[in-house]
């Protein structure tokens, strides 16, 4: 007996050591050397105490070949997904259910875009010669470097990377920062059931009358079937990889810092995921510095800054893409109507490869206006074909020459001479350099449509009537460029006009701005901590005010004890957003009770559902509760009766206590915001149940809520739970008068392998708003280092 206990003893020991032993063999390589091919002279990356790599290389080419590879050795099961995206390539990993997310993406043409490109590229640029040495990098690991646990549990294996999958990861982002497809279809339908006025009290529109970004420069058709929308959301909200949102972004100039140099913050709003999106990395040659946030599988920061300039990104929201009806020929369904008559469609033939599946075989039909809806979102169930036209699609693109410009530029002007070169998607482009000069920069190609053409709906294709009439020049574009009043920001929010006309978009709502101009006009002497401060700030200052105005409808006479409480405490509420604060629960089950009593009779589940997860319904709350009288406060189900909005308001009152009551008990003390207002952090692995816990990054209960500057979004539904679904992506502060100090985080950590101990350390700084430093110092990054790679 004793016999078969020490062999069994010895059996678990062996186990465990094994199982120790190959999670070991899988972790990132921080310490040693390693031979990888076509590297001329030997690279020195040092990682500091978050695993952030500092690559100090003789020459730009060693530097990108090493960024290749310490990225890979991150990042590589990220890089894998992402490239997958836009060629339709996951339901290879993950099976039938990513079918629909594959048919979307192949049906969109990114892939087929990025083989024409890579086919114009100038093969001796050095943007092309810097993006193929990173490729090399990420290709040596490939070769060399252990292969990430993912692969062995969805059971692919590594595969090299290419320029074209560059190229597509511009793609993806593109169409991430794109609103259309969630709002042209939804809108169109409202507008042909309810009629244009339900519209036009949704505030549709441009709203003129709301915070603008200001400008300064020193020199009746067929009904669309719900299951259009409905199937658009459904494969993307089963991607693996988080889609871009939105973004806060605001460059202070000397005249009101307190050190006299400008103070720079940015925090790309992107939906929150394991790992996270940003792979930071700093790279130093005798030539070239750049501290810099990588996209999984790009070589160039989208984001950065070095001792001369800072840059970074907020999402513009223009307008970007159209859908437009086609006509089918009445004999002959390969030919469509035109202007100048029948045209033939273009087609070609896609395989989707699936797991554990037989292959699906799928025909994209494309028009002059783009690909065909009806071929790549399998619900739609009518006949007139829909076509998406897409400027990144359509247009040349120099993406990979614009950002490798952008990140090499050594002053305002060069930088400037950049961005012309970006076409899609639209971004708001934040600037501030060494030299005192800031910058906003509404950076995308721009187009005019005829005035009887209306954008937010499905335009019809046959006639010409409602196609664009030129593309405006990039000196048309929107921006200010050190402005006298000594500030630049961006919360995609709606700029103001350009060329005498206010441009179609799906901005959001005035929240976040209106609170940024109310925090930095009245200030002369910000410093790097009141940034920190701002970054992180929870505080409201729309939603008391929403509040207010509707709880005075309600009357208080005949209110219950918890009634009269709660609404005590939305009157006088202060708009923040603690974790211990109550007034955001209570107010926003009320408003979602609100929202849904006066639009849910019109528009049923299925497009009410659909508007909850669009950026209008962020900007409808205000306008359309401010009405008196508005078409959607009368309840069409009841006969004999026309709803008012104090009766709507009195009546969602009502539910929203009992809700909360039933939801988290009768004592109002313990309506608190953290118990139902949380962040987790999801890996597509974490989808199964017995590895979440290894591979998700909390649940942690958060402060903050949508549409404040420290912007934690989520949508609402009938739960009463509020699940962060995306927020800033990272937080930067830099002080060009203390620029080796400063300051970043990220909402989980630099790397992706589970392995690492930099998987998730930066996870809790985060929650509670806290930071690190952004290091430049050599001696400090080398005498500080306790991780040294060499690469030769």
């Amino acid at each position: 007996m004793k016999r078969i206990l020490k062999i069994l003893a010895i059996t678990i020991i062996l186990l465990f050591l094994g199982i120790w032993w190959f999670a070991n063999s899988l972790k990132p390589m921080y310490n040693g050397t390693v031979d990888i091919k076509n590297i001329q002279e030997e690279v020195s990356v040092y990682y500091d105490n978050y695993g952030i790599p500092h690559i100090y290389a003789n020459n730009e080419s060693d530097a990108f070949t090493a960024l290749g590879f310490v990225h890979a050795q991150d990042r590589l099961w990220q890089m894998e997904l992402l490239r997958r995206i836009p060629t339709g390539r996951l339901a290879e990993v993950f099976g039938e259910e990513l079918v629909k997310t594959d048919r979307l993406f192949i049906g969109l043409g990114i892939d087929e875009a990025s083989k024409k490109t890579i086919a114009k590229l100038d093969t001796t640029s050095k943007a092309y010669q810097l993006t193929k040495a990173y490729v090399n990098g990420i290709n040596q690991f490939i070769a060399e470097g252990p292969k990430p646990i993912e692969y062995y549990l969805t059971g692919i294996e590594k595969q090299p990377f290419t320029i074209k999958d560059v190229q597509n990861v511009m793609g993806y982002m593109a169409f991430s920062f794109a609103m259309a497809h969630k709002t042209d279809p939804l809108l169109t339908n409202i507008k042909n059931k309810l009629g244009i006025q339900y519209l036009a009290d949704l505030e549709i529109g441009t709203t003129p009358n709301s915070e603008l970004i200001k400008n300064y420069s020193p020199k009746d058709s067929l009904m669309v079937s719900n299951t259009l929308m409905a199937s658009i959301s459904e494969a993307l909200d089963n991607l693996p990889i988080p889609q871009f949102i939105g973004s806060n972004g605001w460059v202070i100039g000397t005249q009101k810092t307190s050190t006299g140099k400008v103070l720079f913050a940015n925090d790309p709003h992107i939906g929150f995921a394991q790992p996270s999106v940003w792979y930071e990395a700093h790279i130093h040659t005798p030539n070239y510095e750049m501290y810099g946030y990588h996209l999984a599988g790009f070589p160039f920061p989208v984001l950065g800054h070095n001792r001369k300039i800072a840059y970074g990104i907020t999402m513009f929201e223009n307008d970007d893409i159209d859908f437009y009806w086609e006509e089918n020929h009445p004999t002959d369904a390969n030919l469509y109507k035109t202007p100048e008559g029948w045209k033939a469609y273009e087609t070609r033939t896609e395989t989707i490869k699936v797991k554990d599946g037989n292959d699906v075989i799928i025909t994209i039909k494309t028009s002059q206006h783009g690909p065909l809806m009806n071929y790549f979102v399998t619900e739609i169930n009518f006949e007139q074909p829909i076509a998406m036209t897409w400027v990144y699609t359509q247009l040349k693109n120099r993406s990979l020459d614009a950002i490798y410009k952008m990140s090499h530029a050594k002053n305002q002007t060069e930088f400037e001479a950049a961005l012309p070169l970006l076409h899609a998607p639209g971004l708001n482009i934040m600037y501030g350099d060494a030299e005192n000069n800031i910058g906003w920069y509404a950076v995308a190609k721009l187009y005019e449509l005829p005035k009887t053409a209306h954008s937010k709906f499905i335009m019809d294709g046959t006639t010409g009537e409602n196609e664009r009439i030129r593309y405006l020049d990039f000196s048309e574009n929107p921006k200010a460029i050190n402005p006298p009043w000594h500030y630049v920001y961006s919360a995609n929010n709606q700029p103001d006009s350009i060329s005498g006309m206010f441009y179609p978009g799906y901005y959001l709502s005035e929240n976040r701005a209106k609170r940024i101009v109310q925090l930095i006009e009245p200030k002369n002497d910000w410093d790097k901590k009141a940034m920190t401060e701002m970054i992180t700030d929870v505080t409201s200052s729309v939603n008391p005010t929403i509040a207010k105005k509707l709880v005075s409808l309600i009357d208080q006479q005949n209110l219950n004890k918890n009634q009269k409480e709660a609404l005590d405490i939305l009157q006088n509420w202060d708009g923040d957003n603690q974790l211990e604060d109550i007034a955001p629960t209570i107010y926003h089950k009320f408003i979602y009770l609100c929202l849904r009593n006066t639009l849910h009779d019109e528009l049923g589940d299925d497009m009410f559902n659909q508007l909850m997860k669009t950026h209008l319904i962020k900007r409808t709350i205000a306008p359309l509760f401010a009405k008196e009288n508005s078409v959607w406060f009368d309840n069409i189900k009841t006969e004999n009766k026309s709803e008012s909005r104090k009766e709507i308001v009195t009546q969602s009152y009502f539910e929203a206590i009992s809700a909360l009551e039933n939801q988290l008990g009768n004592n109002i003390s313990q309506w608190t915001w953290n118990k139902v207002h949380t962040l987790e952090h999801s890996h597509p692995i974490g989808k199964v149940n017995a590895l979440r816990s290894y591979f998700n990054v909390g649940p942690f209960e958060i402060s903050g809520t949508r549409e404040v500057i420290n912007n934690l979004g989520f949508y609402y539904d009938e739960t009463g739970e509020y699940k962060v679904a995306s927020g800033p992506s990272t937080r930067r502060i830099i002080d060009f008068s203390d620029i080796e100090n400063s300051l970043s985080i990220l909402p989980t950590g630099q790397s992706g392998n589970v392995f690492s101990p930099h998987y998730k350390d930066q996870a809790e700084m985060y929650n509670n708003g806290e930071f690190r430093k952004m290091m430049l110092n050599e001696d400090e990054i080398k005498s500080t280092s306790k991780n040294i790679l060499i690469i030769k």
